[in-house]
C-alpha cells in the first residue's frame, strides 16, 4: 500500500474527533509535520514507518491536538449540512438515499418569495422535488416530514456519527464510538 493509505485520525484535545462527517483525517505528510512541530500528541501508530537521512518514524494513526479547538456555534449553511441535518432522507417520502441522488427543495419556492435559509430548505429526492415543483405544500398535498430548522453544530456531529465511512482503521474505533454502550463480555 502507498503512504496515502495511512491517514491519521485527528482528535481534539478532549479526545473527540474534530468532525465525524467528514471524518477528521490528515494525510501522513501533514501529520508528520505536526508531530515535528510538537503541535500534537501521538496516541497510536501504524506498523509502517517513514525515513529521513537521520531519523526513522512510525506513521501515526491517531493524534490529538495539544490545544483545544472549540466547536463552532453555528454550522455553515451548505447542501451537505442540509442533507446531514435531514439524515440523508427525503423529507417528503422518507427514503434514505446516497448524496448523489438527493437534491434540496425550498418549502416555499423561491419563485413564490421563499429564501434559501435553514428554515425553508429540506432534503428531497428528485421524484418528490419534481412532483412538488414550484408549489406550496398545501397546493400539491406533500408536506415535509419534519419542518426545516437550523441545527446546532453538535447535532450535525451526532448525526455524522450515524454514517461511518467505508474504512475505519482498528486503532480509530475506540475514539469514534467512545460514548457508545459496550457489549457485555
Amino acid at each position: 500500500m502507498g503512504l496515502d493509505s495511512y491517514p491519521a485520525l485527528v482528535l481534539n484535545a478532549d479526545f473527540r474527533p474534530l468532525s465525524y462527517l467528514p471524518l477528521s483525517l490528515w494525510p501522513w505528510q501533514e501529520t508528520i509535520k505536526a508531530v515535528c512541530l510538537d503541535r500534537v500528541n501521538v496516541i497510536s501508530e501504524y506498523d509502517r514507518a517513514v525515513h529521513s537521512p537521520s531519523r526513522k518514524m512510525r506513521l501515526p494513526s491517531v493524534i490529538s491536538l495539544k490545544q483545544y479547538v472549540p466547536m463552532t456555534r453555528r454550522p455553515a449553511f451548505t447542501r451537505f449540512n442540509v442533507f446531514l441535518r435531514d439524515r440523508f432522507a427525503c423529507q417528503y417520502c422518507g427514503d434514505n438515499l446516497p448524496t448523489e441522488d438527493l437534491t434540496f427543495d425550498h418549502v416555499t419556492p423561491r419563485a413564490r418569495g421563499g429564501r434559501t435559509l435553514w428554515t425553508n430548505v429540506v432534503t428531497a429526492c428528485e421524484p418528490c422535488n419534481l412532483r412538488k415543483g414550484h408549489r406550496l405544500p398545501h397546493e400539491c398535498g406533500i408536506h415535509p416530514l419534519r419542518h426545516p430548522y437550523e441545527p446546532t453544530a453538535h447535532e450535525l456531529q451526532e448525526n455524522g456519527r450515524a454514517f461511518p465511512p467505508n474504512y475505519l482503521h482498528e486503532s480509530w474505533r475506540d475514539f469514534l464510538y467512545w460514548d457508545s454502550e459496550l457489549d457485555p463480555a
